[in-house]
């Protein structure tokens, strides 16, 4: 493949892709701006290592996880320049930013928010992606059984959220 093939190759990957990775990014890190970096670098090593990257099964899911790598590096870099600040939880998010970053609604992304760390990534990847459960499982490290098990907590997790209690009339 020559360079110029590459070049309008990676293009379109990135005209259509940039949106889904973005969102799917956001969804795990919670910020709008770390999320829009992370998608950055993740996108600039993808062009790095187009050859290898178009030939993924799902250079996406390549893309999300090398975004949530880099994430993981610049945490772990930032813990060990910062010794002494208090581990954070899900309350300790940042915001979200601008309502109109996010093309879910803010109850949904909130919620979404709320569940655990691997269950957003579960939901994202199968959810904002569309990968299948095998492709998910490949993609996180986990068993399929163990994506389908984070999928069924998270959605049902998401109902108990986002569903209101269905009023019992008294006759």
């Amino acid at each position: 493949m020559s360079v110029g093939t590459q070049q309008e190759d990676f293009a379109e990957f990135y005209r259509r892709s940039k949106d889904r990775c973005l969102f799917t990014v956001l969804v795990n890190v919670g910020d709008i701006d770390a999320a829009q970096d992370l998608a950055a670098e993740a996108f600039a090593r993808a062009w790095a290592s187009w050859r290898t990257v178009s030939r993924h099964p799902a250079p996406e899911a390549w893309v999300v996880r090398t975004a949530l790598n880099v994430n993981i590096s610049w945490w772990r870099r930032r813990r060990r320049e910062l010794p002494m600040a208090a581990p954070g939880g899900i309350a300790d998010l940042p915001a979200i930013g601008d309502a109109a970053a996010s093309p879910l609604d803010p109850r949904i992304m909130a919620a979404v928010m709320r569940l655990s760390a691997r269950q957003r990534q579960v939901v994202a990847l199968r959810l904002f992606l569309d990968l299948d459960t095998r492709r998910t499982a490949e993609v996180l490290g986990i068993a399929p059984g163990t994506v389908q098990a984070h999928m069924g907590r998270a959605m049902a997790a998401l109902r108990d959220d986002l569903m209101p209690e269905p009023r019992q009339e008294i006759h």
